[in-house]
């Protein structure tokens, strides 16, 4: 192993005395990001004002950030863009891919997928017509039940709730043998696990930033197109941005070349100047590496909870081939012993209806941080500190 992670959590700000196991949904801030966002508010946009655009090279943002992206998720370089949120990119890949598979009308995805992917998948579908639909299957029924009318198949790599990873070059090429395209949704793969889209044979890849890639609350998305489709795939979002020549402004759109065809609105700068900066933890962090550390991480937690707390059932695949960087245990109780951990500094997550849910993060979390958090938590199951009125009030977010 070449990859110094005691160098990379010193490039964190993380609070003191705080065990953050959540980086699977709001990665923590890395150090050198308050600086970089200032510089760009107050000497760009303070002092550049419009020009900006040009002497800062904010147009460029959305190609260079995608380029440093394109490397820990086994892309061609070229091939991926930022903008947007992830349910734009999902509905704009699946529109494309759709549109180049006529002849079909089935979008075939599984029931773990993450909701807000159905429901583009659903809207989308309604928008075509009564003959578009939505199939959804078990996870683990998926390869079985793609046959002749699927037309893309649609899936998150690594189940939110569970963290159960899909193969992603078996399905894909079994969709490819039915002559269905593929559409992945990385979210909770993309720097945390070995992804490799180019070679799994990707048509369309998806994801946000704001979790393991650490861009903060709300950061952009990225889409990747394989260079196979990236001149054909007609982007169903034809934005201005994503126009062959934007500053034409002619009153018919013709689309960009490439990946830039992808982009739609103008991008979000400061959020993409955070990303950026985000992105320097990664200079010098070998991906199998990280998978190797995740998966020592991982299987120290599954091992330590189910010894010392028999009341919690893992949720999570112990195959390191199937299971992705987080671990989730089921318990009735499971929001009121997610809010007990976050009360001593364990900060975890929870998901309906019973999921308690924990994110590891090679370049912050140690071995040390496992070994913590299983006897924290060992102990509030143990002493029963999590059935008390304040743990049990739902918040908004969970």
């Amino acid at each position: 192993m070449t990859t110094d992670f005691t160098k990379t959590r010193a490039l964190f700000d993380l609070p003191e005395g705080m065990i953050y196991l959540d980086g699977n949904s709001l990665g923590p801030l890395p150090r050198n990001v308050a600086a970089r966002v200032a510089k760009t508010v107050t000497e760009e946009w303070g002092q550049m004002v419009i020009t900006g655009w040009n002497r800062a090279g904010w147009m460029d943002l959305p190609r260079r950030v995608g380029d440093r992206i394109a490397r820990l998720i086994g892309a061609e370089p070229g091939h991926v863009v930022m903008g947007d949120t992830l349910s734009i990119k999902v509905y704009q890949a699946l529109a494309s891919a759709l549109e180049m598979n006529p002849e079909r009308r089935v979008i075939l995805s599984d029931t773990g997928n993450f909701p807000s992917d159905l429901y583009m998948a659903e809207g989308l579908c309604k928008t075509l017509g009564p003959e578009y639909r939505l199939l959804t299957v078990a996870p683990e029924d998926v390869e079985a039940a793609i046959d002749d009318s699927v037309a893309v198949l649609m899936l998150t790599e690594v189940d939110y709730r569970t963290g159960r990873r899909h193969d992603m070059p078996a399905l894909t090429a079994r969709a490819h043998a039915s002559g269905a395209l593929a559409v992945w949704d990385l979210a909770h793969s993309a720097g945390a696990t070995d992804v490799k889209v180019a070679q799994g044979g990707a048509d369309f890849a998806v994801g946000c930033s704001y979790k393991y890639l650490n861009s903060g609350p709300g950061g952009p998305a990225f889409i990747y197109v394989a260079p196979r489709h990236a001149d054909v795939a007609r982007p169903a979002l034809s934005g201005w941005l994503g126009h062959e020549a934007p500053f034409a402004f002619d009153l018919d759109y013709r689309p960009g070349s490439g990946i830039d065809r992808m982009r739609v609105g103008t991008p979000p700068v400061l959020q993409l100047a955070a990303l950026d900066a985000a992105l320097d933890v990664w200079d010098g962090v070998e991906i199998a590496d990280l998978r190797a550390r995740s998966l020592d991480l991982t299987d120290a937690f599954i091992n330590g909870v189910e010894a010392a707390c028999p009341g919690l059932q893992l949720a999570t695949p112990r195959d390191h081939a199937r299971r992705g960087s987080q671990v989730s245990f089921r318990h009735p109780e499971g929001y009121a012993i997610m809010q007990a951990l976050i009360a001593r500094g364990v900060i975890g997550d929870f998901r309906a209806p019973d999921i308690i849910r924990f994110g590891f993060t090679p370049l912050f979390i140690g071995p040390e941080d496992v070994a913590q958090a299983v006897a924290i938590l060992a102990e509030i199951m143990e002493t029963g500190a999590w059935d008390r009125p304040e743990f049990k009030a739902r918040a908004k977010v969970t």
